[in-house]
């Protein structure tokens, strides 16, 4: 119904190999969500973003949780522990785990080449899940709202690049818009990927 925050999650298996990707949505457009809702989808794209800007060969994966989870606690909100961004190519979960909280402990460096998701769901409330009976549907626990976004992404030499990222026809969200991270659609921070977010901006 008008209010309601939505989140599409969508998979491809093309040529051998599989992408990942999802995006929030709005029932009824931006004015019908309450401002607490708006806060919570921004500073969960926000937080994305953030983390998605540190990715180029060379960082420890452990950057990229700490970033998210920092983001958040500032704003009120909390990160879910329970699940975790992954690898994936040929084969759908792989390593690395990418883990949307702080790890205090080194891990994995990131090399060019390496491909995988960051996936961060944020709650407003408690962030322990509640399991359905179908050992697949997840709630929060306490009821809250949260929010997720997600792109399957590739290291690259001079940054990382989205797999999954927006094409002529995607429509502008007012997360995007509004973001104060990175305005406007976010393709990566190649070089390349930087010139076609630009040609999609400037559209």
């Amino acid at each position: 119904e008008d209010g309601d925050i939505i989140n599409i999650d969508i998979t491809v298996y093309l040529d051998g190999y599989h992408g990942d990707c999802s995006e929030m949505f709005c029932v009824g457009g931006k004015d019908a969500i309450d401002e607490k809702g708006r806060k919570l989808l921004q500073t969960t794209y926000d937080c994305w973003i953030k983390s998605m800007e540190l990715v180029k060969p060379g960082v420890n994966y452990n950057v990229i949780g700490k970033t998210i989870e920092d983001y958040v606690k500032a704003e009120g909100f909390s990160t879910v522990r329970s699940f975790c961004g992954h690898g994936i190519g040929s084969v759908f979960h792989t390593a690395p785990n990418i883990y949307h909280y702080t790890v205090n402990q080194d891990l994995q460096e990131m090399q060019a080449g390496h491909v995988y998701t960051i996936e961060p769901m944020i709650c407003e409330g408690f962030a322990d899940p509640y399991m359905w009976p179908d050992d697949w549907t997840a709630t929060t626990a306490d009821g809250g709202r949260s929010a997720q976004f997600e792109h399957t992404l590739l290291v690259t030499e001079d940054g990382v690049e989205a797999l999954t990222g927006k094409i002529e026809t995607s429509p502008l969200q007012f997360w995007e818009e509004e973001s104060s991270i990175r305005e406007g659609i976010w393709l990566g921070t190649s070089e390349d990927a930087r010139a076609r977010a630009d040609e999609l901006r400037n559209r």
